[in-house]
This record gives structure tokens, sequence and C-alpha cells, in this order.
């Protein structure tokens, strides 16, 4: 008999635990503080707002402090404790760090960026927007029902639309972002469609009891329930940018603030594997055979077709680095995927997803190391082409020692210790469960992508061509690369800082 017909139990609890949703509250709240000094603050003291921002993401990460003692949740059920709509464990905290740390970065290069383009940019719409994002990203992965998952989603979704379309006068930015906005709000309605046939099949929304619930559908309810399941998958994998979601992935970055395109390579990519690990884990457990496949498959497109696509770009005569980064993003996608799809076929899945967070880790502090990078050569560059790297350690050595740095824990190569431990770690998860074609798919892309970062690495040490060019870097664009360099360098010297994740349970 279908479950539509049963009657959710219960009234929502009218406390909030208020320490629990701190974190994202700070965040929008500030957002809206940073709206209404707009109005009064004058033109030539704009920049006070960014560096009000970027207090607001520091203060909002300390929140996430208070809450390490143990697990937390709010907006529950009466009288239960498997129905609650927010909750906070170490799988929320470890992505929430993740959200608020790379939304602060990319805060510290857009203080800078607006600062070298007031004209193009109106600073107070710019603020809001990323904040209000960043607040929308944050709750996500404490979301525990498919209501809440969505509306997170597009809270972190829709002003990233508006900042990568933000520069006035600029035909590649509103090209830019009116297909990010188009692909994106077909898959969220794709993910609409599969949430209410799941609604339909189970009678509930939490997390829990869809898990539950969904295990004893049977019949024709069966197929609906199937099919909801596989929907709903389609927005976060869109998120991901999971090839063939991965398509705008390429031209947003490139039309959009350089800052922006930081931003979504890391914080949008951590909202979408945050979304797509809570669906397939916590809520499909007994859909695995339906999502695991899917999952490994798409992990090996992706990487296949990100590292191709990175590795073509090389036959373009004056191909641009933030492009390169764009199919470099797809293609560590890519390996991201994989220990998902291997929980599908583990008896640990807990494990497997801790391997997605470790890689996930050290991806976002060498990535937005590479990004900043990327920030201070486009000051002089304005095409940012890779060819513009060439003898950047005759005009600032610490800077391209730093990037090739980067870009060796990107390939996973030594002294990059870290990306090659998270390398390990994934591919680790994939032969122990059994995806022994995907471990070598992996292997053979790790390959591949060595071409074009060494390429990259390489070109930073080659004699310049003309004077090089010596200028003062300002100080936001030092601190983000002064964060990321010692976030990398430390990780690598410590590994087991981001890699126990990989070995103890998440949720």
């Amino acid at each position: 008999m279908s479950s539509l017909a049963q009657p959710l139990a219960g009234t929502v609890v009218q406390s909030v635990d208020w320490l629990a949703i701190a974190p994202p509250t700070l965040a929008a709240v500030v957002a809206l503080a940073v709206l209404v000094a707009d109005l009064f603050v004058p033109e030539a003291r704009k920049q006070l707002l960014g560096w009000l921002s970027v207090a607001g993401l520091a203060a909002s990460a300390a929140l996430l402090l208070p809450l390490l003692d143990g697990d937390r949740s709010t907006f529950c059920v009466t009288g239960t404790r498997d129905a609650c709509s927010y909750t906070v464990d170490r799988f929320t905290l470890v992505i929430q760090f993740l959200v608020l740390g790379g939304a602060l970065l990319a805060a510290l290069l857009s203080v800078t960026a607006l600062k070298d383009a007031r004209k193009e940019l109106p600073e107070g719409e710019f603020w809001f927007l990323l904040l209000s994002s960043a607040a929308g990203a944050a709750l996500l992965p404490a979301s525990r029902d498919l209501a809440t998952l969505i509306v997170a989603l597009e809270v972190a979704s829709l002003p990233a639309f508006a900042l990568v379309g933000l520069r006035h006068g600029d035909r590649r930015s509103s090209e830019a972002a009116l297909k990010f906005f188009l692909s994106s709000v077909t898959a969220t309605a794709v993910s609409l469609l599969g949430i209410s046939f799941v609604y339909a099949t189970t009678g509930t929304l939490h997390l829990t009891r869809v898990a539950d619930r969904i295990q004893h559908v049977d019949g024709q309810l069966h197929t609906l329930a199937q099919t909801g399941v596989v929907l709903t998958l389609v927005g976060f994998a869109f998120k991901t940018a999971a090839v063939p979601f991965h398509f705008w992935v390429p031209d947003t970055y490139v039309g959009a603030p350089l800052p922006i395109a930081a931003y979504l390579s890391v914080v949008g990519k951590a909202v979408g594997f945050s979304g797509l690990i809570l669906v397939t884990v916590v809520a499909f457990p007994s859909y695995a055979d339906v999502w695991g496949p899917a999952l490994a498959a798409l992990a090996a497109l992706t990487m296949t077709v990100g590292n191709v696509g990175a590795l073509r770009q090389r036959t373009t005569r004056a191909y641009s680095a933030v492009r390169l980064l764009a199919w470099s993003s797809v293609g560590q996608a890519g390996y991201l995927l994989v220990p998902i799809a291997a929980a599908a076929y583990s008896d640990d899945a807990d494990h497997a997803v801790g391997s997605t967070l470790a890689y996930a880790l050290m991806y976002a502090a060498v990535n937005l190391g590479a990004f900043a990078v990327a920030a201070l050569v486009g000051r002089t560059a304005r095409e940012n082409r890779v060819t513009d790297y060439r003898g950047l350690y005759a005009s600032h050595p610490v800077t391209a020692l730093l990037l090739a740095f980067f870009l060796l824990c990107l390939a996973g190569l030594p002294p990059g210790i870290i990306g090659l431990f998270a390398k390990v770690t994934v591919f680790s998860a994939a032969v122990d469960a059994g995806l022994g074609w995907l471990a070598v798919v992996m292997a053979v892309n790790v390959v591949i992508a060595l071409f074009y970062y060494l390429q990259w690495t390489a070109l930073l040490f080659r004699a310049p061509e003309g004077e090089p060019a010596k200028h003062r870097v300002p100080a936001p664009l030092t601190a983000a690369i002064t964060l990321t360099a010692v976030v990398g360098i430390a990780l690598s010297g410590a590994p087991q800082l981001v890699l126990r994740f990989a070995d103890t349970t998440l949720f």
C-alpha cells in the first residue's frame, strides 16, 4: 500500500538552537548589513564594505569552534530524534569550514579586484550577493530534509548567477551568467520532479525517514521511487560539474570576475558534493544499485572529459589560464566522485565518503592558491593567458614557487605530498570497493593531467620575454596567497590532519 496516505506526524518544535545555526545566520545578517550600509557609505569609502564582509565571514567560521563539542540538532518533529531538518555533526562542520574558508579567501581576492574595477563592479551588490551565497552554501550540509536541501541549494546558487554577470558592459560575462542560469534552473526543476516522486512513495521529506520507508516500496511504486532517486541526483550532479552537466563551467569561469570563478570552483563544488552525499548515503542507501553504477560511470566520464579538455587547451595558441583551471576542476570533480560511487559497493559507506572529504579539503586549499596567483598575474595581463606566466620566477620568485607547488599538488607529485596522499586515498577507496576498472581509469587520467600541469609549471621558470615587470602586490592578495600556501605546506608536512577523515565515520 502506498505510504502517500500516511500523514506527517507531529509538529515542528518552535525552539531554536541558535548556536547550531549561528554560522550561516551570521553570514546572512552581515549580508543584509552590507546592503543597507551601501546606501549611506560614500563612494570613496566603499572598500569598507569589503572589509566588513571579510570580518563577517571570518566571524562565521570562528563560530564553528563552539560546535566541536558534540552533535546538535534543531527544527525537529515533536517527540522524535530521527526527523530533524538541521543537524550539526562532524560532516556538517567539515563542509561548513570548507565553505566559509573558501568564501573568506574569495572575499580577500575580491577586495583587490573591486578596487581595480570599481566602475565595472558595484561593490554593495557584490558583497551582498557573495555573503548571501555563502550563507546558503553553509546551510546545505546541515540540511536533513529534501525541502531544506533544495532551498539551501537555490540560496547558494541564485546569488552566484548574478555575481557571474555583475560586470557592467561585459558581454562575455552576461552570456556566461545566462548559460549558467538556464542550465542550473533546468537541473533544479528535474530535481524537484524527482523529490515529488520520492515524497509520493514515502510520504516524508526527512532524509532518515525516506531511507527507512523507501526500502519497503514495491510494485509500481518501486519504479516511481527509482525514477525519483535518479532525477533527484541530477541537480546535485550539475553543481559538481559532472559530465554531461559540465558544459557551463569553462565559459562561466572565464566570463565571471576571477574571484567568483575561484569561489565557484571550491564552494560551488562543496555544495554539490555535500548534497550528493546526503541524498545518496543518507536518504537512498537501499537504492545503491541504482546510483552506485551511475556515479561510477559519471566519475570515469567526468575525469576523462575534464583532463582531455584541459589537455586540448595546449593546442590553442593563447589559451587562458582560467579556462585551463576550469577544465582542471572538471577533471578533479571526477576524482571526488569516485569515493561516493565506492560507497554503494562498500560495507563502510562513511569511510568511503571520508575519502571524498579528505580530497576536497586538499583541492580547496591548493586550487584557491592557484586562483590567487592567477589574480596577481591578471592585474597586469588582462587576458590572463598561460603564456603570461612565462618567467614569473624572475619577477615574483616566491609567488612562482608557490604556484608551482599548488600545481604539483593538483598533479599529485612531490613536493605536493598532500595531493599525492589524497589521490592514493581516493584510489584505495575504489580498489577496496571492488571497482578496479575505475581505479585504472583514474590512474590513466592522473598521467594525462601531468602533461598540462607540468607544462605550466615549467613555463614559470623559463627566461621571460623582455624585461620582467615587477610591481607591488596588494595586501589582501598577499594575505590570500599566504593563507593558501600555509595551509597547503602544513598539510603536506602533516597529511594526517586531512587523511584522518578517510579513517573514521563522519555521520
